[in-house]
């Protein structure tokens, strides 16, 4: 009895590796095929393309006229995320002449608050509220996106050029709407990349999409385009032209996506050539400097690299979730696709469907075939390991086995090698070679997906449910991570020939024995200057950076941020605008930090970004003039009224005794009088108390320093911190008795 099992057991194995094999190399066929058009293509846009057409730059993209872009963004349940998205394209975004709409559901006030807090700030965002309560489907939120969108249009008597489709988890390139600017309306349709963000290397689940839409927006998409000259949407990066969405939209009873589907972005895509609309895959990339270490003597050295205008966005990192979002991608494209799209084209553009159907077999194929070769590698250390009782291989010697064998290994080692290159391309050497473990984790994950979505979509024939949106939860990027992915300082230092490479490893060299920050190295070192650091600052944050005069800030804005909470956060108020108060910081706010600020001054905050000298200058004068302390600029005033100097000398002396202000805290630390720990201590416990003391009494009272250490930095302090008077003295702005009858006064 347990003979005839073992021996149907071992058939039926038999008869499944077979089955398997078969798949493997049908499969294969098919991929070695798109690997030599993908080539072909290449080799011939080397030879005869790019000889004649150069690559487009980002001088020509910044000098065309900028058109009317209208970003549409379904929103369901995405409080979470929707603010600091918006947030960042807002800031980062290289382009004037857009609106971003988002669209809302009446039962996700959540997320409603969270879009009507940044409208507050940005006149370019609009809230469109969908009629039904969610979720839907995204096809539905669209569809009334796009209605709402046309109410806007007559409303405000503005006409959108560009209708660009992304989510609310996207980060997207600078560059990304001059881009779309460029190419529309000579294609009616494009396709930007898509690149998953890198997580740990250990995150398999998160980063195999890394590699899988490396290949597909490396290679696969490419060549469809050249067989067929029609592209799926990827759902995020899709623009559209006016007149084509209008000629498609007509053409459906302005019903543009399909509310059936759970992939309406690929159908929408497929069914877009029908409609005549010139469709491209636009893969630009523009030539960055960037600082990398030698392999042979670790010291840096400027690399232009190539930085691709796409869009970048966290996928889902747990098992759970992924399964989830590719239950729907097999669901939708796979399954859905046969009723939605069917098929229809010419060969070629069939040929491309079965190619996205396929995955219903392959996915299964691959897993069970992973599966067999850890039998066959036992079955084959067992006969090794024994002699007594052998077992007979489930791979014999037949002609027929030996031919399958063959192929498999001959296709699996050319996916893997394709794998390798085309995730190279887009990430690098360290993570193509991390691709090759990944592989083998994805075949998991998708093995389990498309029993999912084969389960469901039988379930909702069987019962007749429409689809709803069955959505992943979103999470968008640190503003550490977000930095990752930024210029680095180091390198706009040398782009703006700021520093040379010797200084600036020699820096780097100081860093590493240091805790300090590089910033404050190079401006110990006299490298740069504070302004130079605040300008690179601002370019890599893309936040305004803005000079201080705090004879000018109003007393009621001052009053909303008291001194206290100006010392703890080292920020200075600036102008108060629509709810909205400006704050001045000599560094970026980390989110954490920005929003308990927000929370214990009960306003929102936009960030402005200032010298370090700057701010502690302007707090020590800005509130003094609440107790009418001083108000230097009395001075300044009565002088340029009495002719004795002009308002500009008074605006350039006084810009140079801010720039020139050291706080007695950062005195004490150069004269080591105390440490930075120490110094922070008792800025917490100097900030906790009424304040009745100056700061430098309070110091010694509490036994930090010695009252001589205060009075030889005092004495340093006001060496070092000029007078307005000393200022305009050093400029011969002013004689010194013309002065002193002033001072006198």
């Amino acid at each position: 009895m347990l003979d005839e099992w073992a021996v149907t057991l071992f058939l039926g194995l038999k008869g499944v590796f077979y089955a398997v094999a078969f798949i493997f190399v049908i499969s294969g066929i098919d991929e070695f095929f798109i690997d030599i058009c993908y080539f072909t293509r290449k080799i011939y846009r080397i030879l005869f393309i790019r000889t004649r057409h150069k690559r487009l730059t980002e001088a020509q993209l910044l000098a065309k006229p900028e058109q009317a872009i209208a970003m549409m963004l379904p929103c369901w349940d995405e409080s979470a995320v929707i603010r600091r998205m918006l947030e960042n394209t807002l800031t980062t975004m290289n382009y004037s002449n857009y609106v971003i709409f988002v669209g809302t559901y009446p039962n996700d006030p959540a997320t409603q608050r969270e879009v009507d807090l940044v409208r507050e700030r940005f006149d370019n965002v609009e809230r469109i509220v969908t009629p039904k309560d969610g979720p839907t489907s995204k096809a539905d939120c669209l569809n009334w996106l796009y209605k709402g969108i046309q109410v806007f249009e007559e409303d405000h008597g503005k006409k959108f050029d560009i209708f660009l489709m992304e989510d609310s988890e996207d980060i997207l390139h600078p560059l990304l709407l001059k881009l779309c600017n460029y190419v529309i309306p000579t294609l009616d349709m494009i396709q930007l990349p898509v690149h998953p963000m890198a997580r740990k290397w250990t995150d398999f689940t998160g980063n195999h999409y890394m590699d899988e839409f490396a290949e597909t927006h490396t290679r696969d998409i490419v060549v469809r385009e050249a067989l067929t000259g029609a592209i799926p949407s990827a759902g995020v990066g899709t623009g559209f032209s006016r007149q084509g969405l209008k000629n498609m939209a007509a053409a459906k009873k302005h019903l543009l996506f399909d509310i059936n589907s759970l992939t309406e972005d690929y159908d929408f895509g497929l069914k877009a050539k029908e409609f005549g609309l010139k469709q491209g895959f636009v893969r630009q990339w523009i030539w960055r400097p960037k600082m990398v270490k030698s392999i042979f003597t670790g010291k840096p050295k400027e690399k232009q690299v190539r930085e691709y205008i796409s869009i970048k966005e966290f996928f889902p990192n747990t098992m759970k979730t992924a399964i989830r979002q590719k239950t729907r991608w097999v669901m939708g494209i796979a399954l859905q696709g046969w009723t939605t799209v069917g098929w229809r084209g010419n060969l070629a553009f069939r040929y491309m469907l079965v190619r996205d159907r396929k995955p219903i077999i392959t996915n299964l194929a691959n897993f069970i075939g992973n599966i067999l070769f850890l039998i066959i590698l036992s079955l084959f250390a067992y006969n090794v390991i024994t002699e007594q009782y052998r077992l007979p291989p489930l791979v014999d010697d037949t002609p027929l086995s030996i031919a399958l064998v063959s192929a498999c290994l001959f296709f699996l080692f050319l996916r893997i090698f394709m794998r390798i290159m085309v995730v190279y391309i887009t990430y690098g050497w360290y993570q193509s070679l991390l691709a090759v473990p990944r592989l083998f984790w994805a075949n998991v994950i998708n093995f389990i997906a498309t029993n999912r979505a084969i389960f469901i979509y039988t379930k909702t024939k069987i019962t007749g449910q429409k689809a709803t949106w069955d959505k992943t939860a979103h999470v968008y990027p640190s503003e550490d991570e977000l930095r990752a992915y930024r210029r680095k300082l180091e390198d706009l230092l040398l782009d703006r020939r700021f520093l040379t490479i010797e200084q600036l490893d020699n820096a780097l060299a100081a860093q590493k024995k240091s805790k300090k920050r590089l910033g404050e190295i190079l401006i110990e070192q006299g490298l740069i200057t504070e302004d130079q650091l605040i300008q690179a600052l601002g370019v890599q944050f893309t936040v305004a950076t803005q000079e201080i005069d705090p004879y000018q800030t109003p007393m009621q804005v001052l009053e909303l941020v008291p001194v206290s909470l100006a010392y703890k956060y080292t920020v200075y108020p600036l102008s108060l605008s629509n709810g909205q108060l400006t704050v001045a910081s000599n560094e970026m706010l980390d989110e954490k930090t920005l929003h308990a600020l927000e929370k214990e001054i009960n306003q929102s905050i936009t960030l402005r970004l200032a010298t370090k000298s700057d701010i502690s200058f302007a707090i020590r004068k800005g509130y003094a003039r609440q107790n009418d302390l001083e108000d230097a600029s009395l001075l300044g005033k009565k002088l340029v009224e009495a002719n004795e100097i002009t308002l500009e000398q008074l605006q350039s002396a006084l810009k140079e005794q801010r720039s020139r202000y050291t706080s007695l805290g950062d005195i004490l630390l150069l004269q080591k009088a105390i440490t930075k720990e120490q110094l922070v201590e008792a800025d917490k416990e100097y900030l906790g108390q009424e304040q009745a003391k100056k700061i430098g009494e309070f110091l010694v009272d509490k036994g930090y320093i010695r009252s001589e250490q205060l009075s030889a930095a005092l004495e340093e302090q006001k060496k070092r911190s000029p007078m307005l008077g000393e200022v305009l003295l050093e400029h011969e702005a002013i004689q010194q008795e013309n002065l002193k009858r002033f001072l006198s006064v």
